[in-house]
């Protein structure tokens, strides 16, 4: 199969439409270990400056969140809970919105993401939950900043999904009416989705 980065035009969306766009899509980390890749199956849309769960919210600007603030298709790396999760940028430059990538179906590289996590991990949770699919795949925080649409992290050309679900972000309790906001989209009846 050749794998190929989208162009920079498909980061150019609304983020709730991006947040949806990108159900189906392939997430590939090429690595000198080798390729993993797994098409995305969850995400989370987080609004920004009035968006009481984003961290960007109140327009915060901080070294950490700099790469919000930048154009779209680049990533969005910071770490919660010694976990490196994965944002994608994809508001216009000064717009600091993007879409968190909750879980992913292993697709290639399985075997060097069940190293990654440990073997004899059961296959449905090597990438179910934001930070497994960043360990699974070799996303780290020197990925911080880096464009969606070039090697070695990229997006590529996915699947059709035929359902969509949508309801509320996870583990975001203190958020006031964020927390209840249906910004969590994943692909129904997919078991790779965060439980």
């Amino acid at each position: 199969m050749q794998l190929q980065p989208v162009e920079a035009e498909f980061f150019q969306r609304e983020t709730i439409v991006m947040a949806k766009a990108l159900l189906g899509m392939l997430l590939v980390k090429e690595t000198e270990q080798g390729i993993a890749a797994g098409w995305i199956v969850e995400t989370e849309a987080y609004k920004g400056l009035t968006d009481r769960a984003a961290h960007a919210f109140g327009n915060r600007r901080t070294a950490r969140t700099e790469v919000l603030y930048g154009p779209p298709g680049h990533a969005y790396t910071h770490t919660m809970h010694t976990h490196c999760l994965l944002n994608i940028v994809c508001q216009p430059a000064g717009t600091p919105e993007g879409v968190l990538i909750r879980a992913v179906e292993p697709y290639i590289g399985i075997e060097l993401m069940e190293e990654r996590r440990g073997l004899g991990m059961k296959l449905h949770n090597l990438t179910s939950g934001p930070g497994k699919l960043t360990k699974a795949l070799g996303i780290d925080m020197t990925d911080y900043g880096s464009s969606l649409c070039e090697r070695p992290l990229y997006i590529a050309d996915g699947r059709a999904v035929e359902q969509i679900a949508a309801g509320p972000r996870i583990g975001i309790p203190n958020s006031g009416e964020a927390k209840d906001l249906p910004y969590r989209f994943w692909e129904a009846g997919n078991p790779f989705v965060s439980k």
